[in-house]
């Protein structure tokens, strides 16, 4: 199994979310509201390309994306600033993609529907509660995501990995590998803000299966750095809420 130089075992995850994307542009409207449509805004492609400088010094062995046009644009707007000649091909997990939301119920602007969403991952640690009624239950999309992840650190042959995922999936990731076995990471997912193009590092230390069969497993999970965006380090005049600045009108 390969591993960061200088450890035993040790693989690092840098976990981005998508850039900027309008969920009231013209092709969620053509689509009936479908949001696997939305594609990144020209904002969103300054952010990913602002993310794609920061790590051209990074070579990823691997590169996955949720499958979706927001993610695989930020995925591939970061590949192509690598420094290095030998860019991995990316691939598709499609169990990465958001959390499948409910019903926003009867909402007659961004304002009345940005009060709506910007605290709703407070909720995320209640028995059986969902993203908005009727949507996926979070403990559901948790399982999903932590799974896949798992299963893209059991395989071999790679020390480092960009995933290009969304703010949902990657809250309930941040929260697992925060709290792991000692009590629910949905109870943290309400402090993990994710910026659009945010980059979060994760490392992760793999031992031999406890009980002597073939593979690995996970001993500890070290998060390094969250929500860190290269367009603007200290986040000077971001002073909403991703979810919040998801509904105005000036992401800026």
């Amino acid at each position: 199994m390969s591993a960061l130089p200088g450890t035993t075992g040790r693989r690092r995850i840098y976990l981005m979310r998508h850039g900027h994307v309008d969920y009231f542009g013209r092709e969620i409207q053509a689509a009936s509201g479908d949001t696997k449509v939305v594609p990144l805004t020209p904002l969103g492609q300054e952010q990913a390309d602002a993310a794609g400088r920061a790590l051209s010094h990074v070579r990823f062995d691997r590169a996955i994306c949720s499958g979706v046009p927001r993610t695989k644009q930020t995925a591939e707007r970061v590949l192509a600033g690598q420094a290095e000649s030998a860019v991995p091909t990316l691939e598709i997990e499609a169990d990465l993609i958001e959390i499948h939301g409910g019903h926003f119920g009867e909402v007659k602007s961004r304002a009345e529907l940005a009060a709506k969403m910007a605290y709703h991952f407070e909720l995320a640690g209640e028995p059986g509660a969902t993203m908005l009624e009727h949507g996926e239950v979070f403990a559901d999309a948790e399982r999903r995501a932590v799974d896949a992840v798992q299963h893209l650190l059991a395989e071999p042959g790679w020390h480092t990995m960009l995933i290009a995922a969304h703010e949902g999936i990657n809250r309930l990731i941040l929260g697992w590998a925060a709290l792991g076995a000692k009590g629910s990471g949905l109870k943290a997912v309400q402090a993990f803000e994710q910026d659009p193009a945010c980059i979060n590092v994760v490392d992760f230390d793999m031992v031999p299966k406890a009980d002597g069969s073939i593979g690995t497993e996970i001993q500890r999970a070290i998060i390094k750095a969250v929500n860190v965006t290269p367009y603007n380090y200290f986040k000077h005049g971001m002073n909403m809420t991703s979810l919040e600045a998801i509904f105005t009108k000036d992401p800026r």
